[in-house]
């Protein structure tokens, strides 16, 4: 198993308005959990994590209801004229 380094916090912060269009492309063809957006967009998961709970903090993401406890969230857009209610 490769090493990773852990990049400084305010490079990961610096990234995230062009994450989050890149996440939003990844989300377009259906939800996805973060372990499936990080593999897509080759990027750690703690960093996409982030990046993921800013988007939901700010309404552009939902998650999904799980179906069972010990599975991932799965995230997906939030519609446009969700968001404006």
């Amino acid at each position: 198993m490769k090493k990773q380094t852990l990049r400084n916090l305010a490079e990961v912060l610096r990234d995230e308005m062009y994450m989050q269009s890149r996440i939003t492309e990844t989300l377009k063809d259906g939800p996805k959990t973060i372990p499936d957006i990080a593999d897509k967009l080759n990027s750690p998961q703690w960093e996409v994590t982030m990046w993921v709970m800013a988007m939901r903090r700010y309404g552009r993401l939902t998650e999904l209801t799980k179906s069972r406890a010990d599975d991932y969230y799965q995230y997906k857009l939030v519609e446009e004229k969700d968001a404006k209610s």
